[in-house]
């Protein structure tokens, strides 16, 4: 059960992250962001949007083993470069190295594929979706049960 019914007792910071959500959907593809937020609450350990975005990509065409994939995506042929470049990068703004943050590596092989304009709207999309993780966790939503 949920702890905190956040949507209804925090209507205006719920909608600033909505509308965090609203620009990043526009601003990356639509595939692209699913992959990073199915990525990003693997790697949070977010059940409730793990389940939301897996089902979200299939409902978008995203097939399944691609999806399984994103688990592993460095060894995976369904990958693109750039994809496994926004992958990367996204591993790095979810878990931020204490010494150095995202490193210069990561950094300039995301921008190898992504003009700036798309970088930042990259680092917009994976805060946005960090940002559902810890509300998700931290006020414990559950993904609903399917047989």
């Amino acid at each position: 059960m949920s702890r905190l019914p956040m949507n209804k007792t925090h209507k205006l910071g719920y909608a600033a992250v909505l509308g965090m959500e609203a620009y990043s959907a526009k601003s990356v593809s639509r595939e692209l962001y699913e992959l990073i937020k199915l990525r990003a609450s693997i790697l949070n350990g977010c059940s409730y949007c793990t389940d939301m975005h897996s089902q979200d990509g299939m409902k978008h065409g995203i097939s399944t083993a691609k999806l399984f994939a994103v688990a592993a995506y460095n060894d995976s042929p369904l990958f693109t470069v750039a994809e496994r470049a926004a992958l990367r990068l996204t591993d790095a703004v979810t878990r931020l190295d204490p010494a150095e943050g995202v490193s210069d590596e990561v950094w300039d092989e995301a921008a190898e594929h992504f003009e700036e304009k798309d970088l930042g709207n990259l680092i917009l999309a994976i805060a946005t979706i960090n940002v559902w993780n810890r509300i998700a966790i931290t006020t414990r939503l559950e993904p609903p049960v399917r047989a």
